[in-house]
């Protein structure tokens, strides 16, 4: 009977198709370099307790588990003339035995060397983290290959960053000869908004709390803070009487697209900018006050890519922002939002505004609703609303926050 026959007989057929799967793992789980010498194997069937058996000259009676000798199992093969191993005998039955370790060892290799081939220090940075390399990983697929050139994309992205108001699918096509290659969702796009949000937590002092949220950042926010448009003339930022736009006391709109490639020179160091949540109360300004108003913006709700831009620049002209909106748990939200981004102060927005507005508010009134909100500028306030459970509209005031819009230090 030729050899190849006797295999077959001892370790071929389907019935030990599980065992030799089982025996296979084995040799791949083992250290790079090193043999297999000796196991226990459990959950056995007779007919796979009767193939080790035999193969180690052992009794056959029948067992769920049995020590496997692998150097004896090896010799018997050898002596009988059928392979040259255990593991040979597998390779001939089944194809050959991956070595595992040393795939993972070359995996791991080439990963150590597509990281040290990153260059840009923010990039470099990031991959230094877990949650980084981690993310590459995933966008890759697993890929050292493909994350190398990912990462090359991404750097020579990067090295045109910060930008003057390119618009994204121009600085997609500039530099990797795709206007999509940086939509939301693609690789390298995904990779270079992580920079930009790793840059922009380390840059802010972030309060760490339930209602602070460093990762909130749209991709179009985080496009903007690098100079670079998405959707520029979607909703504009809505403002009044700031310098250069509109005519005075008349509402005028700016793009993300004008601070952006223009940004505006405003001479606003130490002058008070107010800041509200909701344009109908910009509106009650201007047919009010008209261009005897202070410089009012309005966040309508949270703030968007081109409302955080004309906050984030008067601010840097030294403008001191004063932000006031609604009574109710989103209002908080975003009050919490504007202050700690962009460093604005409350604009009669405490636990007393709130209690005296009780005082003319028409009952039943607005519910509040939600889940609550600490406010970071006032302890007390959030334990005022829940304690009347009753919502403040910034229409409701609008006689006071008139008062200080008119003459300016309503402080």
């Amino acid at each position: 009977m030729a050899a190849d026959d006797r295999l077959q007989r001892l370790l071929g057929g389907e019935p030990l198709a599980q065992l030799r799967r089982r025996l296979r793992q084995r040799f791949e789980r083992a250290a790079s370099g090193e043999g297999v010498l000796g196991f226990r194997i459990e959950r056995l069937s007779s007919a796979e307790h009767a193939a080790l058996a035999a193969l180690q000259g052992r009794p056959t009676r029948f067992s769920a588990s049995i020590e496997v000798d692998v150097a004896m199992i090896d010799a018997a093969l050898r002596a009988a003339g059928v392979a040259d191993s255990l593991r040979a005998a597998l390779e001939q039955l089944d194809g050959r035995i991956v070595d595992r370790a040393a795939e993972r060892e070359a995996a791991q290799r080439q990963w150590r060397e597509v990281l040290a081939g990153c260059d840009n220090a923010a990039l470099a940075s990031l991959l230094q983290t877990s949650a980084g390399s981690g993310l590459l990983k995933r966008l890759a697929g697993q890929s050292p290959t493909v994350a190398a050139c990912a990462l090359a994309e991404a750097q020579a992205v990067l090295k045109l960053l910060p930008a003057r108001g390119i618009t994204r699918a121009e600085l997609a096509a500039k530099v990797l000869g795709d206007a999509h290659a940086l939509d939301t969702g693609c690789m390298v796009a995904t990779l270079v908004l992580a920079v930009l949000r790793s840059d922009l937590s380390k840059a802010a002092t972030w309060q760490r709390s339930e209602n602070a949220d460093p990762e909130g950042l749209s991709p179009r926010d985080l496009w903007a803070s690098a100079g670079v448009l998405v959707n520029e003339l979607a909703r504009p930022a809505l403002v009044l009487n700031l310098p250069g736009i509109a005519a005075p006391g008349e509402p005028g709109y700016l793009s993300l697209r004008q601070m952006l490639r223009t940004p505006f020179q405003w001479a606003m160091q130490g002058r008070a900018v107010f800041v509200c949540e909701n344009p109908n109360l910009l509106a009650i300004a201007a047919d009010h006050l008209g261009a005897r108003c202070a410089p009012l913006v309005c966040t309508e709700g949270m703030p968007a890519a081109a409302q955080r831009t004309v906050l984030t620049q008067l601010a840097q002209a030294g403008a001191a922002l004063r932000y006031h909106g609604d009574f109710d748990w989103p209002g908080l939200h975003i009050g919490n939002h504007v202050m700690r981004e962009h460093g604005a102060g409350p604009w009669r927005f405490a636990a007393a505004d709130y209690q005296a507005a009780l005082c003319f508010a028409p009952s039943p009134g607005r519910q509040l609703q939600g889940e609550a909100v600490e406010a970071s500028w006032d302890e007390a306030l959030a334990a005022a609303m829940r304690m009347a459970l009753q919502a403040i509209d910034e229409e409701m005031v609008a006689d006071l926050l008139l008062q200080d819009l008119a003459s300016q230090s309503g402080f």
